[in-house]
């Protein structure tokens, strides 16, 4: 039974271009047939809390002294990384905030990236190596090579890092730019290329959802 794993966690619950995209990449999942499931997290209706303590960046073996954390915190860290596990491509819409990622998507990464368990530490542990982790993101401005803001986004290195070289997966990464052409009038003038991004997305992730399914 093919399952995909969505994870959004834009704040914009009504004109989210990231939720659009990956709403798209879920429905052509579904439709390649009723074994294809799909579970849904949202990070941002339904936020984790932060770590409760720095004992949960390691599994018991490895932590060391110190108090222990609360029974509620491992149980949700371990639901979460045992969500992550039963995943055969995991889907995240992540839009770019200042820079960098939501803090409620960098709050799921602090709960599932635990060396040892789902990274290799002490043990050469990677589960989820070879997987697929499809990553959207939307961004309010551009970032085009060669321009003064090439090297501000900060969140596809990281999520880079920490998918495909901590957890081994494969990622592929679709982005839409200048999602704020709309609604801003400095960037009123990229109106076209916006809508033009935005529809290649999408029709990307309808694509690689029957790819990958």
């Amino acid at each position: 039974m093919p399952t995909l794993l969505q994870l959004d966690s834009s704040a914009d619950l009504g004109q989210s271009y990231s939720r659009n995209i990956t709403a798209s990449f879920a429905d052509a999942w579904r439709a390649l047939g009723d074994d294809h499931v799909v579970i849904v997290r949202d990070l941002h209706r339904n936020q984790l809390p932060h770590l409760e303590s720095a004992q949960l960046h390691w599994p018991a073996r490895l932590r060391p002294e110190g108090p222990t954390p609360s029974v509620a915190a491992e149980r949700l860290q371990r639901e979460l990384i045992d969500e992550l596990l039963a995943a055969d491509v995991v889907l995240i819409g992540a839009p770019l905030y200042n820079y960098s990622m939501p803090s409620t998507l960098k709050a799921w990464i602090d709960n599932i990236h635990v060396p040892g368990v789902t990274a290799p530490f002490d043990v050469d542990s990677q589960p989820m190596a070879g997987r697929p982790a499809v990553v959207v993101s939307s961004r309010g401005g551009s970032y085009d090579p060669g321009t003064a803001t090439a090297d501000w986004d900060h969140e596809i290195p990281a999520l880079r890092i920490i998918l495909g070289e901590a957890l081994g997966m494969q990622v592929h990464v679709i982005t839409t730019s200048l999602t704020l052409a709309a609604t801003v009038p400095a960037l009123a003038d990229q109106l076209e290329r916006s809508l033009e991004e935005f529809a290649s997305a999408r029709a990307a992730a309808e694509e690689l959802a029957r790819t990958l399914g």
